[in-house]
């Protein structure tokens, strides 16, 4: 895994030496580097472990997502803003099994560094108002259920949602 700015570095120098490349007449060879380039541009706004991370979630294997997250040292460094935010959304579903409070924390650093989707912030605050729900503070967790519907606009996590609101009732 290479740092964010090297990445930068290392595509801007590849453009460069496309550019030579076609100023010699060599244009094949040139535009073969602007693709190889793209990779490293790609690379810098989706981080590769994370994506290797996320591959091991879907498949459910919350081991495997956790050896990739910890193969980044420095999450500051190494990624991007969002990418931060999804860094600390994987520690939250993994630990979300475990340790409820190390679960919050993540959830809450993940929402506010940011998340792309809104899937995935409406997926954040149900995990959330789950753990304030487990932890009997009904106000902040109707509040978090009330924004995660507002959110989820692709009805994916409805039944989630139905399911909490009836468990709150019973508080």
């Amino acid at each position: 895994m290479f740092n964010k700015n090297l990445k930068i570095v290392i595509a801007v120098l590849i453009i460069a030496y496309a550019v030579y490349q076609f100023i010699e007449g060599n244009i094949g060879n040139g535009i073969f580097l602007i693709l190889l380039s793209l990779i490293f541009i790609f690379l810098y706004f989706r981080n590769e472990i994370i994506l290797l991370a996320f591959l091991r979630m879907r498949k459910q294997d919350l081991e495997g997502t956790q050896k990739w997250l910890g193969k980044i040292k420095n999450p500051e460094a190494a990624l991007i803003t969002k990418q931060q935010g999804y860094y600390n959304y994987l520690h939250g579903i993994i630990h979300s099994q475990k340790n409820l409070t190390q679960a919050e924390k993540y959830f809450k650093k993940a929402l506010k560094l940011g998340l792309t989707m809104d899937y995935d912030i409406a997926m954040a605050k149900l995990s959330l108002a789950g753990i304030a729900m487990q932890k009997r503070r009904k106000r902040e967790a109707t509040t978090l259920l009330q924004e995660a519907k507002k959110l989820d606009k692709s009805n994916m996590l409805t039944d989630q949602i139905k399911m909490m609101q009836q468990q709150m009732k019973k508080i």
